[in-house]
């Protein structure tokens, strides 16, 4: 800090040099809730108010202290550090106890898949789907059963339409709903009656941690609106006049999507149906408007942020805010006099852009902005000079403040480094903008390419991605679209008309940005770096960005190597590994080898433009820089099937194998299926695989061997039957090489080499049939088969198999009531350990240690995350 004592002479009262020591507080606060974000489990609460209170009572000592020359030397020795101490201490002791009455608030667990009564005020605009509508209630009561129940304060419901049930009926959604939900809007009463769960989310490494962005939209139960029959039909009670922001952003929304929409279909020009969802994002901040294909584009040329409302754009409305009001301001001496111009135009900035922020949604980023705008115009108000790294310090501080579990989101690493290298690279105003047209070009160009520097490194180590195409994109976007696009249907809230002419000048962008996707090399994919690789990499692109000889910065690019040239250990020669993604209700097993990587199943399809493949599967084989070579599907079934079309578009090398008819053209013409057929074989890097099941031929036949060689399995003809879906699932057989293990440590607890058995959906008869003719089902890890269907897992079956380890793929709470309590009752009597995805997340099997199993929700858990109790222990997830 010795910036900060410089402004302050020696002489001057204690209290004068204190207040300048106040930034040193900042990073304490930021440090103290990254610390405890940290936390797997929360302390008691107990312990939380003791150390706020211990914080508190030795600051003001410290702070008594400083007044009084005996002890000047204690507060003199280390001013800053014990600031900054006792501020993450505070900060610390604070977020937890924030933490524990938010969870206060939880859905009871004896409360989940009852049918409650519960009357609630649409509190957000509903968010429409092909499916149905997902609605965000506030409770203001609810009954079960004709008592009074305490609910979570808010809860978000899916109102599904016709057909949902039977579409996804794999997927483990609800069943029986029938007829299109009727139009809902922002700020009516309803009566619904619902069935709850508490938030929990898939876990998988690298994975969208879903339970958190609920926590921070205060969302503390899910579930849907029944309407069954045998329930009590929805009751509309009535319009309020609460969230009057959100009832308007809907109107708004509903009608640049009809206004654009209806454009689209009378003209030829279809494009604009999609441009419309782009449109309305940019007014209301409602993402979902934008469709997946659009997404995935923006992403693809690294201008995703610009397509809603961003930091970027809230930030501009309050400089062009302040800038119409500092003009009219002028005009009145009287107001001159009372307020002065500069101050005037600032506050009215900071509060038009909170009103744009609200107007928008109030989404997380908007919220970021406005706090980070209000700090430092109370900076400034206040007439204090901060250095440029007290002042980004102390928006940082305000942020966490206000959300400290902000630090736990991409998106705030992404803006604050991105401010923090342009403070550090300009801190002052640069001389190119006082030079015309040209000036100010050469400053967006330097400006965008500094941000490019230090943000690919940083984007490399959150998304495992990095677009090279990124710069080129955002040099014609961020202009175009802040510029022109943005102001253009913000007017059209005057003037609908306009909404049509911001859809014009979005196409020849989107048509640059779709030219651009299509280069060589646009989108490279790395293997998710360490965090210190990724930290390395970040400091790294920084000291490139930073004004300094090149002769000091070029050594900065040693610091990029570890982060681009990383490669996760694979297992040895003879070894394998085995991760059974988190998907949900559905299948979907990685195996590795030395040099190879297979994926059995793909998981379910939850929707037209969700399922396990895009949401899961393709960012998890990114993040490991997996390159795939067989994808083998058991059999048709959707919950095993629904990622496929992700997948291979991903990994366009992937061969497809599977237990698929000629009947199910949908599979068939993402790629040529070979059948899988029982007695098919082949090694990778020493590892051996086998198929057991489905026998070639008619049913009760036996097949050909159909060996292969280390490529992969034989091509054969299918056959001319139709079996049923589960009965012809390929069940797979995975040997590590005997001689590898013997070296290894489980070479000494057993002489056989460590077996897994992927068993797909068989049921009691293949079961049965594949005892009765020997097969080799002797494993150490089966994939319990159909989910752990009453139907499966017969004694027989797992006497044959004797595994160690169990593992049971299937969605929390699901339809199906998967695994069945007799079933689980089965594996406990042969001390065989079961681990469900929905308790262990995704679960991690090595031929190596074949007695361990490593769960993603341990290894890796939060407090913030659902945690399922133990088997028995008081209700189960049924």
């Amino acid at each position: 800090m010795p910036a900060m004592r410089s402004r302050v002479p020696d002489g001057a009262p204690a209290a004068a040099r204190a207040a300048w020591r106040l930034p040193a507080l900042l990073p304490g606060v930021v440090s103290g809730a990254a610390l405890q974000l940290l936390q797997p489990r929360l302390w008691p609460p107990l312990v939380y108010g003791a150390l706020l209170c211990a914080a508190l009572a030795l600051g003001w000592y410290a702070g008594a202290a400083a007044t009084r020359r005996r002890h000047a030397a204690l507060w003199a020795a280390a001013p800053a550090l014990l600031a900054a101490g006792l501020a993450a201490a505070a900060m610390f002791a604070v977020c937890g106890l924030r933490a524990w009455g938010y969870m206060e608030q939880a859905l009871a667990p004896a409360l989940e898949g009852q049918d409650i009564r519960v009357t609630g005020l649409v509190a957000a605009m509903p968010q429409a789907s092909e499916t149905g509508t997902r609605l965000r209630l506030e409770v203001d009561s609810a009954l079960l059963r004709g008592q009074a129940v305490r609910l979570p304060p808010r809860i978000e419901v899916g109102w599904y339409g016709a057909g949902f049930g039977d579409a996804n009926a794999d997927a483990g959604q609800a069943p029986g709903l029938r007829g299109r939900p009727p139009v809902v809007r922002a700020g009516e009463r309803w009566a619904l009656t619902v069935r709850l769960k508490a938030p929990h989310g898939m876990r998988n490494p690298h994975g969208f941690d879903y339970e958190l962005w609920l926590w921070e939209q205060g969302v503390q139960a899910t579930g849907y609106v029944r309407t069954g029959p045998k329930d009590a039909p929805p009751l509309r009670l009535g319009a309020t006049w609460r969230h009057p922001v959100e009832r308007w952003r809907q109107s708004v929304r509903d009608a640049i999507v009809e206004r654009l929409g209806r454009g689209a279909q009378d003209s030829s020009e279809p494009f604009r149906a999609r441009i419309a969802g782009v449109v309305a994002a940019l007014v209301t901040g409602d993402q979902r408007a934008i469709e997946r294909a659009d997404w995935e584009l923006f992403r693809a040329t690294g201008v995703a942020h610009l397509m809603s409302i961003s930091g970027l754009h809230i930030t501009l409305f309050a400089w062009l805010a302040a800038l119409a009001v500092r003009t009219l301001w002028r005009r009145s001496t009287g107001l001159c006099l009372a307020v002065p111009a500069p101050s005037a135009a600032l506050v009215a900035g900071v509060l038009l852009a909170a009103g744009y922020a609200l107007f928008s949604g109030w989404g997380v980023p908007a919220q970021r902005t406005v706090i980070m705008l209000g700090s430092v115009a109370c900076l400034q108000l206040s007439g204090r000079r901060w250095p440029w790294p007290q002042v980004w310090l102390l928006a940082c501080a305000a942020v966490v403040l206000a959300d400290p579990w902000a630090l736990a989101q991409a998106g705030f690493w992404l803006s604050f480094v991105a401010v923090g290298v342009l403070f550090a690279t300009n801190p002052t105003v640069d001389d190119s903008y006082r030079l015309g047209a040209m000036g100010r070009f050469h400053a967006l160009l330097r400006e965008q390419w500094v941000v490019t520097l230090a943000l690919t490194p940083l984007t490399l180590l959150l998304f495992a991605q990095l677009t090279l195409v990124g710069f080129a994109a955002n040099l014609v976007a961020i202009p175009w679209v802040t510029l022109v696009v943005t102001p253009l249907a913000l007017a059209g809230l005057l003037w609908a008309p306009l909404w049509s002419l911001a859809a014009l000048a979005l196409q020849p962008l989107i048509a640059l940005l779709q030219w651009l996707a299509q280069w060589p090399w646009a989108q490279l994919f790395l293997p998710a770096a360490p965090l210190w690789a990724g930290g390395a990499a970040v400091a790294g692109g920084a000291l490139l960005a930073l004004r300094m000889p090149w002769q000091l910065r070029l050594p900065a690019l040693a610091l990029l190597v570890p982060v681009l040239w990383w490669q996760p250990q694979r297992p040895a020669p003879g070894q394998f590994e085995l991760l059974a993604a988190d998907i949900g209700q559905g299948n979907a097993v990685l195996v590795r080898t030395a040099n190879h990587t297979l994926l059995y199943d793909a998981g379910p399809r939850f929707g037209r433009d969700s399922d396990a493949g895009q949401r899961v599967l393709v960012p998890l084989l990114r993040a490991r820089g997996e390159r795939l070579d067989l994808l083998m599907l058991s059999h048709p079934d959707a919950d095993h099937t629904g990622g496929a079309a992700a997948v291979l578009a991903q990994q366009p090398q992937a061969r497809l194998t599977g237990s698929i008819d000629a009947s199910h053209a949908a599979l068939h013409g993402l790629r040529p299926v070979q059948p899988c057929l029982a007695g098919q074989r082949w090694q990778w890097d020493g590892v051996a695989f086998e198929v057991l099941h489905p026998l070639a031929g008619p049913v009760g036949k036996t097949g050909g061997t159909g060996a292969a060689g280390e490529t992969g399995p034989a091509p054969r003809a299918p056959t001319s039957r139709t079996p049923a879906s589960n009965a012809s699932s390929c069940v797979l057989r995975i040997a590590a090489n005997a001689a590898s293990t013997a070296n290894g440590a489980s070479g000494a607890e057993r002489p056989d080499p460590p077996v897994a058995l992927l068993a797909g959906d068989i049921e009691a008869p293949q079961e049965q049939a594949l005892v009765a003719r020997g097969a080799p089902l002797r494993a150490d890890l089966l994939l319990v088969p159909h989910h752990g269907s009453k139907t499966s897992s017969t004694p027989a079956f797992l006497e044959a198999v004797r595994p160690r380890t169990a593992l049971v793929q299937a969605g929390y709470r699901n339809r199906f009531g998967h695994p069945a309590p007799e079933v689980l009752q089965r594996y406990r009597e042969r001390n065989i350990r079961v681990l469900e995805s929905a308790r262990c997340g995704a679960a991690t099997w090595s031929s190596a240690q074949p007695g361990r199993v490593a769960c993603e929700r341990d290894t890796d858990g939060r407090y913030w995350q659902h945690r399922l109790p133990p088997r028995g222990a008081g209700r189960d997830a049924r």
